[in-house]
């Protein structure tokens, strides 16, 4: 059957008066199924632009093989492989990037989980899945408002979608643009308001993560046993690093707003999120970028390697220099950028991979990390589709040999990891596509807050060592926690 044209779109974008990102987030952040992709730590490379995506025409949900369809019109549901289904679905749709343009400006937003990992590869299936969370949720939006933070600017874009007919597609879109630049005029001076009530409560003083309190999956005894039989693995052959993790979780029934923005004022970090997956909200500070596709170029940014911030520069520095040289560190950062080059090589054009930076140091408010960069020009017939396909979940945050340490991390972890470790972005409708790796991140689910947290385990790590780390990296979490917990607010949008 002769295949159909794809729809091809061409939103419509308007300047608007600028408006902090978290400003603009603070009025629309209670509506359903809204993203904001938040770069907080803003930088001209890694965290220039901001993105809020608001009142979708189209949420998918994918859990174990059942795709719903949530539209206007109802819910549909089908069954269908999740690459599949994405292709189709990208392929129906394209958008001409233009020079100069917002990387996102019609598409989808959402996550992918881990545990999307049984449709990459052939693994087992051990560990609980106690949460019963979405392998994804995609919104595809309507109306996106961009913020250039360098160059200070906001735009509106709206793509009239879902409209099928070109004239009333367009005039959607600028309906579209004229309700949305009227609801932040008239909502401005109450959403700053509201940023600096967080910023303020950001500015008290929170108290050490290890005074709150919270639960672990894995006591410090049971993880040190974990860490001590993944070193047996490493010992016979099998592997030659492992990221193993815990998840803690805290009671929580306050306001997921104010959270988000205790949050990303303590914690900084260029791919920041915020979700709201209908029955649960997904809160995250991560530093690390799994890939960006930006015209046929991809490029990847792991991290691996870690120490904590010291509490004054010269403590800082120390520990700066301390993790730059350590050899343990950079040995176990080197087999994750190989193992990302073999990964990208699947799906790039001969020739093209290689490292941009190696084993650069970046700090952040609790942690400092070492970091390098791979990229390569993409391969005819590649694309953001077929990078999940090849390359998810992250190397980073699985070990090496990729397959094996996925098996052990099956093994040595009680319940599944969800969210955790998979990877929040955008995919546009031009085929560019910017995602996180989802680390330092909370998951809040009825009255409960979850954090999974772990690290790299190679055959010198020192289990109690590795156990301190996972705390170190809750750290900025659970003090959020702390300190929006002590307002003593209760609202609804928690449940």
């Amino acid at each position: 059957m002769r295949k159909s044209s794809p729809l091809i779109v061409d939103p419509l974008i308007r300047k608007t008066d600028y408006i902090k990102p978290e400003a603009a987030f603070s009025i629309f952040g209670d509506t359903p199924y809204v993203t904001f992709l938040d770069s907080s730590q803003a930088c001209s490379r890694l965290g220039r632009y901001s993105f809020l995506g608001i009142d979708p025409y189209m949420t998918v949900i994918f859990r174990q093989g059942n795709i719903e369809i949530i539209t206007s019109s109802g819910i549909k549901r089908l069954k269908d492989n999740p690459f599949n289904f994405l292709k189709n679905t990208f392929d129906g749709c394209k958008r001409e990037a233009k020079p100069g343009s917002m990387p996102f400006l019609s598409g989808c937003a959402g996550y992918f989980s881990y545990d999307l990992r049984y449709f990459c590869e052939e693994l087992p299936r051990i560990n609980r899945d106690d949460l019963a969370l979405p392998d994804f949720v995609l919104s595809f939006y309507d109306v996106i408002i961009a913020f250039d933070l360098v160059g200070r600017e906001t735009y509106i874009s709206s793509s009239g979608l879902p409209e099928a007919d070109s004239r009333l597609r367009s005039l959607k879109a600028r309906a579209r643009l004229d309700d949305t630049e009227e609801i932040i005029r008239n909502r401005r001076y109450e959403a700053v308001e509201s940023c600096k009530y967080a910023e303020s409560l950001s500015s008290t003083a929170a108290g050490p993560a290890s005074g709150f309190s919270f639960e672990s999956g894995l006591s410090r005894r049971d993880y040190i046993k974990a860490v001590s039989k993944a070193r047996s693995y490493i010992r016979d052959g099998d592997i030659y690093q492992v990221n193993l993790s815990q998840r803690i979780e805290s009671d929580f029934s306050g306001d997921p707003l104010l959270l988000y923005g205790v949050l990303r004022s303590i914690n900084p970090a260029p791919f920041s999120a915020y979700l709201d997956c209908g029955d649960f909200k997904v809160l995250s500070s991560s530093p690390e970028r799994f890939v960006k596709i930006e015209d046929r170029y991809i490029e990847t940014r792991p991290i691996k390697g870690t120490r904590p911030r010291g509490g004054d520069l010269r403590s800082d520095t120390a520990m700066r220099r301390e993790l730059s040289r350590d050899e343990k560190e950079r040995a176990e950062h080197v087999m994750i950028v190989d193992l990302e080059r073999n990964d990208l090589g699947r799906i790039c054009a001969y020739g093209t991979v290689r490292p941009s930076e190696l084993e650069k140091v970046e700090t952040y408010a609790t942690v400092m990390h070492l970091v390098s960069t791979i990229s390569g020009r993409l391969s005819d017939g590649s694309g953001i589709i077929e990078c999940l396909a090849n390359c998810f979940p992250g190397g980073s945050i699985t070990g090496a040999p990729k397959v094996r340490a996925m098996e052990i991390i099956e093994e040595l972890e009680p319940v599944k990891r969800g969210i955790y470790t998979g990877s929040i972005g955008y995919v546009d409708f031009s085929g560019d596509a910017d995602l996180s790796i989802v680390i330092r991140t909370m998951v809040l689910k009825g009255r409960k807050a979850y954090m999974g947290v772990g690290g790299g385990i190679v055959w010198d790590s020192d289990p109690g060592k590795e156990y301190q780390e996972t705390l170190d990296k809750a750290k900025a979490l659970l003090e959020a926690l702390n300190i929006v917990k002590r307002t003593g607010a209760q609202v609804t949008g928690a449940q």
